[in-house]
């Protein structure tokens, strides 16, 4: 599973949908009272409310790549394992067992019995059979999936309840194919050239068919999407009737709708704004261990999977050694101290701490220090002009674009990459900064039409993925005159390291597999397609006066939302009533403290209004004392 950084991460499918349609998708937009989900037509449900700035950049599972996409598709869609809660270990999905063959060639799902997807038909291994058939025989299907499915000849499913998955060798990824189910005699009926403009998007009369715990009933571009709780998901329906995200246009509007109870829960707040929310009445904060790291990208030179030169990226970055000694000229510790707020870590390679056991500590790292690279730039024969600005042995200057985000969380990439542009200044090379929306630079990757960008990823506990957006294969490529993204971004291309991807994607003894994975990154570390700036925390907040219930991955301090699968989802619940003990103003409520209502809807205000009516007649004192005096303090503050 990709799931891009904190904003989004490139590529393809949205790629693919911009230059079939010629239309770019507007940025987030403003939540306000016109763009509310359509209102519960019966009884109200209960509804939990996850605010945001940024939209998902596709509902299709083979388009989507944003982290936010990700976050609708593990909802709607099983994957045959899952990665557990507390520790990433690997837990029964779909599958509820699994079995190698002997000779490693063969490995054998059992599916759980008697499912049905959310129209009601049945759900089977022979779902699974057509959903990896298709991805084996799909090129664009493949584009979020290949890293999965490479080694896999076929899959069949023998009967209902047994997929079996032959593979060319043996493989150390198996129990953690994030490869979403889908149903067949939905998916069967959108073929190879339908698919690639096929919106997913469910409506109040068509939600979305799937088997994860919630389904989409509705989506406006820009403003929120709405998930339903789907009752036949095979761990049960969650307690929750409803998820909306609703997007909002800035980190400040997003803060303050938790502060009024427009929202439940505040997703990737800027840090100025996460201090904004600590030790408020009724949220709890959570500065969480995060996977995602940002980099400055490089275009190490453009082309698609079969070498065909593409785009316009300037030459001279494909000099190792000019990549390199720019290394030095950044400040990370700077970035993480002034665009994240402290809230992060110096960055290096490209599997990030948090996987303790896979990331490295490169035994030579890359330190500020402008002065070590002007001399590394004098030594690659980049001599300073005139005009202060380097240039190489021909007179071409070091005069390169630099493309940041203007949707990214916290204006992160716009802080960045003026912060950038300043130390690249001070050793003598020219940056001419661009803005613009993640899907626009999404499509001037893909084509190569850059020098630099600043983006990031969120990395999967397994090494595979992001490792593989690396290899000369995952290049763009086009098909009917058309380019079309893929994953590598950088177009970096070294036989060596494909050769090394190879081997750590077939290499089932741990250790062994572990020291390649180190080797990789150490190669791409001194190669530098990118300059990893930071790791950042995921900084969280939550009504806890309204839900408990949430689950952290990892435990004990990992995200509660945005995870590697849905288990917040399933276990968060409203509020109910416990211990009289009454929160007072100021105070951060523990959860479990207070009845409430379901969130942002009109029932909350119908509800208060009926304990306000109760406060009056003297009953149920505690319980309206607490919740009244919870919002006179909001009120007060807004």
């Amino acid at each position: 599973m990709r799931r891009p950084a904190r904003t989004t991460r490139l590529l393809a499918a949205l790629a693919v949908t911009t230059l079939a349609t010629g239309v770019l998708l507007t940025g987030p937009a403003s939540a306000d009272d016109s763009s509310s989900p359509t209102p519960a037509t019966s009884s109200a449900p209960t509804v939990f409310t996850v605010g945001m700035t940024e939209d998902i950049d596709s509902a299709n599972p083979f388009t989507g790549i944003a982290a936010v996409s990700y976050e609708i598709f593990q909802m709607e869609y099983p994957t045959l394992t899952e990665y557990a809660a507390s520790d990433f270990s690997t837990a029964p999905g779909l599958a509820e067992s699994w079995t190698e063959s002997a000779d490693h060639k063969t490995w054998t799902y059992k599916i759980r019995s008697g499912l049905t997807w959310s129209d009601g038909q049945p759900l089977t291994a022979h779902d699974a059979a057509y959903t990896f058939n298709r991805i084996l025989k799909g090129k664009y299907e493949q584009t979020n999936y290949s890293s999965y499915t490479d080694n896999i000849v076929k899959a069949v499913a023998p009967d209902d309840t047994t997929l079996v998955l032959t593979v060319k060798q043996p493989s150390p990824i198996m129990e953690k194919l994030a490869v979403y189910i889908l149903p067949e005699h939905i998916w069967k009926n959108i073929d190879e050239k339908a698919v690639k403009s096929y919106k997913n998007e469910g409506t109040p009369d068509s939600p979305t068919v799937g088997a994860g715990p919630y389904v989409m009933v509705e989506r406006r571009v820009g403003q929120f999407i709405r998930m339903q709780a789907n009752p036949s998901f095979f761990r049960g329906k969650p307690a929750v009737d409803e998820v909306v995200f609703k997007i909002y246009k800035n980190q400040d509007a997003l803060g303050q709708a938790l502060k009024k109870g427009e929202i439940d829960f505040a997703d990737s707040l800027e840090a100025n704004v996460f201090k904004s929310l600590q030790n408020q009445p009724g949220i709890t904060t959570l500065s969480a261990t995060y996977s995602g790291f940002n980099e400055l990208a490089f275009n190490t030179g453009a082309a698609l999977d079969n070498g065909t030169p593409i785009g316009d990226g300037n030459p001279l970055l494909k000099d190792k050694k000019l990549r390199q000694a720019l290394g030095w000229a950044i400040d990370r510790q700077t970035l993480v101290d002034k665009v994240l707020g402290g809230g992060g870590s110096v960055g290096s390679t490209i599997i990030p701490p948090m996987y303790a056991s896979l990331h490295l500590d490169p035994a030579d790292p890359v330190t500020y220090d402008p002065e070590k690279a002007k001399t590394l730039l004098d030594a690659a024969g980049y001599k300073v002009g005139p005009d202060g600005i380097r240039t190489d042995a021909n007179g071409n200057r070091l005069e390169f674009r630099l493309f940041g985000r203007t949707d990214s969380s916290g204006n992160a990439s716009q802080k960045a990459v003026q912060f950038i542009k300043g130390y690249l200044n001070a050793v003598g090379v020219a940056v001419d900064v661009k803005m613009m929306s993640s899907d626009n630079l999404t499509t001037i990757i893909g084509e190569g039409n850059f020098d630099m960008f600043e983006w990031g990823w969120v990395v999967e506990p397994d090494p595979n993925y992001q490792l593989s957006t690396f290899t000369c294969a995952n290049r763009s490529y086009k098909d009917g005159g058309t380019i079309y993204a893929n994953l590598s971004d950088s177009f970096y291309c070294n036989p060596a390291y494909d050769k090394l991807f190879q081997q750590q994607s077939v290499t089932t003894d741990v250790a062994a597999r572990t020291a390649i994975v180190k080797q990789m990154q150490q190669m791409l570390y001194d190669d530098s397609p990118y300059i990893v700036t930071y790791y950042y925390d995921n900084l969280e907040a939550y009504r806890s006066d309204r839900f408990t219930g949430f689950v952290n991955q990892p435990s004990p301090d990992g995200s509660l939302l945005f995870q590697y699968g849905t288990w917040s989802y399933e276990n968060m619940k409203p509020v109910v009533a416990s211990a009289p003990a009454s929160p007072t103003p100021g105070q951060t409520i523990a959860q479990g403290d207070v009845v409430q209502p379901t969130s942002s809807t009109n029932w909350a205000l119908i509800i208060g209004i009926v304990v306000l009516v109760l406060l009056a007649l003297g009953g149920g004192v505690w319980l309206g004392r607490g919740r009244n005096r919870d919002f006179a303090a909001d009120d007060d503050r807004e």
